[in-house]
């Protein structure tokens, strides 16, 4: 019976706790993606989003959850907003006051502004990917 927690081991070492940062204005203001998954056979993860602009403000929204290799486009329409497009969802968030989220059922009036990037998995590694400069 001692060696229950040695041999449950394994499973807690599959749980993945993944980040990713695109930096703003420096670390300080910035958009982080966390992808959290639970046990080695589930085919999808646990997704959110922490706006930040310190020393003034930080949150964490939860978003959708979705497949282990989902793509989280990172768009600017301005003003501080941001919008998230995962897998054809779309989510506002603003680094102003950090707490606007929400989900959007449609493309914004004034659309979604440039794509600035994308978080996404390269290889084991939640990474923020820029877009291509548009000349």
């Amino acid at each position: 019976m001692r060696l229950l927690p040695f041999l449950l081991l394994p499973l807690l070492a599959a749980c993945s706790d993944l980040r990713a940062t695109y930096e703003i204005e420096g670390s300080a203001h910035a958009l982080s993606l966390i992808r959290v998954t639970g046990m080695p056979w589930e085919s999808k993860a646990k997704y959110s989003v922490v706006a930040a602009r310190m020393p003034d403000c930080m949150r964490r929204h939860p978003m959708s959850e979705a497949g282990l290799r989902a793509k989280v486009e990172v768009y600017a329409p301005g003003n501080n907003a941001w919008i998230l497009k995962q897998n054809g969802r779309m989510y506002a968030v603003e680094t102003r006051t950090c707490e606007g989220f929400a989900k959007l059922d449609a493309i914004p009036e004034g659309g979604t502004g440039p794509l600035l990037g994308a978080f996404q998995m390269q290889g084991e590694k939640l990474v923020f990917v820029a877009a291509p400069e548009v000349p």
